[in-house]
């Protein structure tokens, strides 16, 4: 084999003198390179079973304000948790940035409200009930559902005008014969929360700001959460992008997002359906 070896290399490995062999230079060269080369190809098999146990890799996540406060921050915190060797980016921006960062393939996973289809962009929606969000001392929290009827001429809470949540709010109170009085206008439903609390305003609030500040039990502010019919919907979406292969990391994730919103819409399902419950304690020991 050694000779063989040294024919097709071209020089000799080993001098050979009174029956015994001599590395030379050469050899001890290669066999430093050889067992460089076995190493690298150890720690190339060690990084590909991390990668393909979840533990190594890259996520870079865009989500939009809805849920960049709370509920994707925890959600991210629980999937990485073990995962020393995943690194993450996490941004926050409005749901038309997001959809162009990942159509541009500059980020891997996007959380939006449901932009229009475009070639670029694989996405999976989700349609979310919007709730009204209200004192647990308001003599409304006592009630299974909340009207236009029971809010009309009360002071409200919105998103900016063309907002679908705000005019579909609107247009629900147009219909009923209400009157929609309008006090204050957010960009995110979250600072509304505190209005509330405070008796400035109610708010008929997308359902994932409600989860995760109030249902969950982070609040403290003594709110509860009520059905609001006509029903408002407020559409989200997983995007991802179209023209790239997905790792199996993002894949993953997207996985564990998706079952975290619909374990979203069971709870909070399941909470309505309860009807009256008086205080932030009952709707944390819900969540438990």
């Amino acid at each position: 084999m050694i000779a063989t070896l040294e024919a097709e290399l071209g020089f000799a490995l080993f001098i050979r003198e009174h029956g015994k062999l001599t590395a030379t230079p050469e050899a001890h060269y290669l066999l430093e390179e050889a067992e460089a080369i076995l190493a690298r190809i150890e720690r190339t098999k060690q990084t590909l079973s991390r990668i393909g146990s979840l533990e190594t890799g890259r996520l870079r996540v865009a989500c939009h304000p809805a849920a960049s406060g709370l509920f994707m921050p925890r959600l991210l915190a629980e999937f990485l948790a073990g995962k020393s060797g995943v690194d993450l980016s996490l941004i926050m921006r409005s749901s038309d940035i997001i959809e162009d960062l990942v159509a541009s393939q500059q980020f891997d996973i996007g959380f939006a409200e449901t932009p229009v289809r475009r070639a670029s962009v694989n996405q999976v929606d989700f349609d979310l009930e919007c709730v009204c969000v209200l004192p647990a001392a308001d003599p409304l929290a006592q009630r299974m559902e909340i009207t236009p009827g029971d809010l009309d001429g009360k002071p409200m809470a919105v998103l900016f005008e063309d907002h679908t949540t705000a005019t579909q709010t609107e247009a629900a109170f147009v219909s009923a014969g209400a009157r929609f009085n309008k006090r204050l206008e957010l960009r995110t439903s979250l600072p509304g929360l505190e209005f509330v609390a405070e008796g400035f305003c109610y708010m008929v609030c997308d359902m994932i700001t409600a989860y995760s500040h109030v249902f969950l039990g982070s609040d403290q502010r003594g709110l509860v959460i009520r059905r609001f019919r006509p029903r408002i919907s407020n559409s989200v979406s997983i995007l991802r992008p179209a023209y790239a292969g997905s790792a199996r990391l993002e894949q993953a994730f997207s996985s564990y997002l998706t079952d975290a919103i619909q374990e979203m819409q069971a709870k909070t399902e399941a909470h309505l359906m309860k009807g009256p419950i008086a205080g932030i304690e009952s709707t944390t020991a819900d969540a438990d």
